[in-house]
């Protein structure tokens, strides 16, 4: 008999409606599973406790998450999760769980279950891919299974809320990473942005994705590229990323970008700052940063 496992860290999809709207209910993934798995597979239901709304979600959950599965032996995994930070969560377990040999499937949802919407849907396609599909991190969603690397949650209410944006991991054997306790932020500049308000921030965090303007430009304030050079000197390491959706950053298109390599800043290139994010969070928890 095939063994799937189902991680339920709660989410839309098993939400119930109560006094001040939806909030996470038990009972309602499992219930769903018992009509929704093929059969002769078993499929094993571990949910939070508590469950959560996805803006809770952090690393200390992507830890446990990535705990668990690397201790799986069975045919595929399914993670059930809210869509607010379903980007987040699918960056770091891509990267945590790199050359993972079988396939881990998110799955969230519009709409609850037994609503009439989305998640019934979108609960079988992530069984049947974890059941067939090829090994690595996907979400299964509005009949779609993308890559979960590169998330991108661009709309709030469509059925058709995710795209990914290609993104490159180094090769390499499986080897489950953890993310260790480091202040570190996706940060944006914008214009007029207070030079003191983002060493503010700067000064609180270990390191910081910095989402700048295009190809990789930044305001011409002396002040600003000052920061930025005391802040790496300091040892907070900063990764820039495009503040558009695809395209990337090209280092020496733009003297308006020379300030960002000139202070020590890395560059992001294609990254999204869900990735960059994630890759930063890896590389500082196994340096010890």
């Amino acid at each position: 008999m095939s063994k799937i496992l189902l991680l339920h860290t709660g989410g839309t999809i098993g939400m119930a409606s109560g006094p001040e709207g939806l909030a996470p209910a038990r009972g309602l993934v499992e219930t769903a599973i018992a009509t929704l798995a093929p059969k002769g597979v078993d499929i094993a239901v571990e949910a939070f406790d508590p469950l959560l709304d996805s803006a809770d979600i952090g690393p200390q959950h992507w830890n446990r998450i990535v705990t668990r599965i690397a201790g799986f032996r069975g045919k595929g995994v399914v993670v059930t999760h809210g869509t607010d930070t379903m980007t987040f969560t699918g960056a770091a377990l891509a990267q945590a769980l790199q050359s993972i040999d079988l396939p881990v499937v998110l799955c969230g949802a519009m709409q609850p279950l037994g609503s009439g919407g989305d998640a019934e849907g979108n609960l079988a396609l992530a069984i049947r891919h974890a059941m067939q599909g090829a090994p690595g991190i996907w979400l299964a969603f509005a009949g779609q299974v993308l890559s979960a690397v590169g998330l991108v949650k661009h709309d709030t209410r469509a059925a058709q809320s995710f795209r990914s944006v290609p993104q490159t991991l180094p090769e390499g054997p499986f080897r489950p990473r953890l993310f260790q306790p480091l202040r570190l932020a996706i940060l944006t500049l914008s214009p007029g942005l207070p030079v003191a308000a983002l060493g503010a921030a700067l000064a609180e965090l270990d390191g910081a994705v910095l989402r700048v303007f295009g190809a990789g430009t930044v305001m011409a304030d002396p002040a600003l590229h000052r920061l930025l050079a005391a802040a790496t000197s300091r040892g907070c390491r900063l990764r820039a990323v495009s503040q558009c959706e695809t395209g990337g950053l090209v280092p020496g298109a733009y003297g308006a970008g020379a300030p960002l390599w000139r202070a020590g800043v890395e560059n992001g290139g294609t990254e999204t700052p869900e990735a960059a994010l994630a890759r930063l969070w890896i590389e500082m928890s196994e340096r010890g940063d």
